[in-house]
């Protein structure tokens, strides 16, 4: 999802540079073994961009960040930001203290960290779901390969559209945001030569937050005989469900499960599993593998569907009511694993 999962940042916000979960250890301090203690622990923090709340994308990251610690015998501290100003104060406060390894979610960090980073060599980062532009020794990035996943839900809208037409409703008109209406496109016409497709982009001043603008869009694609719809609209992802259920369509959701948010209207959703990037990155920096970009996907368990998930049946979704097609499913994801079936990145 663009920006992560903006569209369960509308939850009530927490002050800003919170400091909300803790290891049962103090924090490592700075040595000579590039931050634990004497007692040779390891200690992790991670910063968040937004407040936590209900967003269940930062709620993965902070799981990842406890297992990382549970794992490794150490302990785990996360910072909560609210602006600009709290995630600078945040990433500095954490660089002070010199745990083992700073983690970051998000785009918004690429600049400050890049400054950090040169600034403090031996202090190891990790970012999530984006990455510096320069390449640094001790920034090591997790990415993720979302169309693998958008290829799999258009799949899904491609064996359950009844009028033989499916659509996205996109952030902006870029490479990057395409990853999640192209593939979405392939994947219909994979398991239906027939199946035709068209995008909208959200644009305007406030691309990631207009779920007025999202709904127009989702309304236009309705109302030409479009019935299923891959929402990738960030916070506008709720105009979106709301324009297919008026009209009794159906959308999917991106980053989490947000089928709850519109049970009946939304088919499925396209997962990312910040908590296996970031135990993931933790171990591959603690391994002596740092300042890499580790990309995951189908294979790597980074990217899946909620309705491959084993609790799908309590899910509301509604591929749920649709085992036959899940079944299709999942040997289409078997095929990309295996390195059967390429899927194609708008990105690349």
């Amino acid at each position: 999802m663009p920006r992560r999962s903006r569209p369960l940042q509308f939850a009530a916000l927490a002050a800003g540079t919170a400091l909300v979960l803790t290891g049962c250890n103090a924090a490592a301090k700075k040595g000579d073994s590039g931050g634990s203690d004497a007692k040779g622990s390891k200690a992790f923090t991670l910063i968040t961009p937004d407040p936590i709340g209900q967003n269940e994308f930062l709620k993965l990251a902070v799981s990842g960040a406890k297992a990382a610690a549970k794992a490794h015998g150490g302990t785990h501290k996360v910072y909560q930001s609210s602006d600009t100003a709290s995630q600078q104060q945040n990433l500095q406060a954490a660089v002070d203290a010199a745990p083992d390894t700073v983690v970051l979610v998000g785009f918004e960090f690429a600049d400050a960290v890049a400054q950090q980073a040169e600034a403090h060599p031996k202090q190891q980062f990790l970012m999530v779901d984006a990455c510096t532009k320069k390449t640094f020794k001790n920034v090591a990035c997790a990415t993720f390969r979302e169309h693998e996943g958008v290829f799999l839900a258009g799949a899904e809208a491609g064996l359950l559209s009844k009028s033989g037409k499916v659509g996205a409703v996109d952030v902006l008109d870029t490479p990057q945001f395409r990853r999640y209406s192209d593939p979405f496109a392939a994947g219909a016409k994979h398991v239906d030569a027939k199946a035709r497709a068209s995008t909208r982009f959200v644009g305007g001043q406030s691309p990631f937050d207009d779920s007025a603008r999202a709904k127009e869009q989702a309304g236009s694609l309705i109302s030409k005989g479009t019935d299923h719809i891959m929402a990738a609209a960030a916070a506008g992802n709720y105009g979106v469900f709301e324009a297919a259920k008026a009209k009794n369509t159906f959308a999917y959701g991106v980053d989490v499960n947000q089928c709850p948010s519109a049970p009946g209207t939304v088919v499925d959703n396209v997962v990312k599993r910040t908590d296996v990037a970031v135990r993931k990155g933790i171990d591959h920096i603690l391994g002596g593998d740092a300042g890499k970009n580790v990309s995951y996907g189908l294979k790597e368990s980074g990217i899946t569907l909620t309705g491959l998930e084993n609790d799908v049946a309590s899910s509301k979704c509604v591929i749920a009511k649709h085992p036959d097609v899940l079944k299709n499913v999942t040997g289409l994801r078997d095929q990309i694993v295996d390195g059967k079936l390429k899927v194609d990145d708008p990105a690349a």
